[in-house]
């Protein structure tokens, strides 16, 4: 129910009162029933405008308390507003109660998403990554600027996030922050965990995303074919370290690892496995998966190149490896060098890894989902795509067969 509520700031004498400042007090009016409360400031009643219920005069004292004045006649708008919407009492003792903070507090969004944001921080390097951890609060500063922008708050009780708050939030982030499809509904699966920590703790009653059915866009992952990749591999550079980053990215296209796996790869890693060859025996940082990947020759030669490299000594790691930003940097120069039309970025490696080497070689998707340390052979769907050659020597065996 939609009510009115006045604000005055006030001096309240005393009846005892002889001179000097006197304490300011805020008047709240709601359907012309009055609260009132102290501000915990005073004035001296020479320096004060009842009628702007404000401090005359322009000095820095004057000005910093009508800004804090000021400050609070927003919180006591903003109070009423979000009482408001959510649907509960609002008298002028009610809203006074929650302004001083007397009584029942419900559950906000931005404080419950704070918290969880805050938790996470302690965690990163154990279960989270930092950049999990950027996106959750990227996507907070997108909550907190849609309700800004719709409903002038700053905050929302959390039994108030419904369907339509999902919808609107959705077209705020294709609209106003121009988001492509993937990443809007990125950021809603990001709210969709602050939502069901309200439902697990039975903060909120009813699922907002009950019926709230986004699907995600295919995306085109790019990959090198058989020729691309010998090209590479081939490749005679001048300079040393742009040789490096291209041994880097081809040991990542035999064995399937991310950056960061190859990274931390250990040389105790290494092993040796049951058919007598070598093995990578790892764990994935991004799930904390295991990865076993059989050695083949190519990654191997790059393994054995590095082996007496200072900082694969110094830290004890399987090959030297630079900063994500420089080698991709690089990798686009080596693509330039080696003719190929195609965005080059390390990553890709991964992807070539799925199909050119794995997958359009007939090796089972279950065994490629093992190797790549995913937790879902679904996510192994997503990497892999059949490759046109791949389709016609499946064919060319068909057509022999009818012959």
């Amino acid at each position: 129910m939609r009510t009115n509520m006045n604000l005055l700031f006030y001096l309240k004498k005393r009846a005892t009162y002889k001179d000097g400042p006197i304490t300011i007090y805020l008047r709240f009016t709601v359907d012309g029933r009055r609260a009132e409360t102290s501000t915990g400031k005073s004035c001296d009643p020479k320096r004060w405008n009842a009628q702007a219920g404000r401090v005359a005069g322009t000095k820095e004292d004057n000005r910093v308390l009508n800004a804090y004045l000021d400050k609070l006649q927003s919180k006591a708008q903003e109070l009423h507003q979000v009482m408001t919407l959510a649907n509960e009492t609002v008298t002028a003792e009610t809203v006074k109660n929650r302004f001083i903070g007397k009584g029942f507090q419900s559950r906000t969004l931005v404080t419950i998403f704070a918290d969880h944001n805050a938790k996470m921080k302690t965690l990163i390097g154990k279960e989270f990554e930092q950049s999990t951890l950027r996106r959750y609060e990227t996507c907070l500063m997108h909550v907190k600027d849609f309700m800004q922008l719709n409903y002038n708050i700053s905050d929302i009780p959390v039994t108030k996030i419904n369907f339509a708050f999902l919808i609107d939030f959705e077209y705020y982030l294709r609209s106003v922050r121009n988001c492509g499809n993937n990443s809007a509904i990125k950021y809603i699966k990001n709210l969709g965990k602050i939502v069901r920590i309200c439902l697990s703790n039975g903060w909120l009653a009813i699922d907002p995303y009950l019926n709230y059915k986004p699907k995600q866009n295919t995306v085109h992952r790019e990959v090198l074919t058989k020729e691309e990749l010998i090209r590479i591999r081939e490749k005679k550079f001048s300079m040393d370290r742009v040789s490096t980053v291209r041994d880097m990215f081809i040991f990542s296209c035999y064995t399937g690892l991310a950056y960061v796996d190859v990274c931390k790869l250990k040389r105790s890693e290494l092993v040796k496995g049951t058919d007598d060859n070598l093995w990578i025996y790892t764990s994935r940082k991004k799930t904390n998966t295991l990865s076993r990947i059989p050695v083949l020759p190519a990654a191997l030669s790059i393994i054995k190149t590095y082996e007496n490299h200072p900082q694969c000594i110094m830290k004890d790691t399987l090959l030297p490896m630079m900063s994500n930003q420089k080698m991709n940097a690089y990798l686009k120069e080596i693509a330039d060098l080696c003719d190929i039309r195609k965005l080059l970025t390390f990553h890709i490696a991964r992807h070539t890894f799925a199909t050119t080497i794995t997958l359009n070689n007939g090796v089972p998707i279950e065994s490629v989902s093992k190797m790549m340390g995913h937790t879902s052979i679904k996510t192994t769907q997503i990497y892999a795509k059949v490759l046109d050659h791949k389709i016609g020597l499946d064919m060319q065996k068909i057509l022999e067969k009818v012959e």
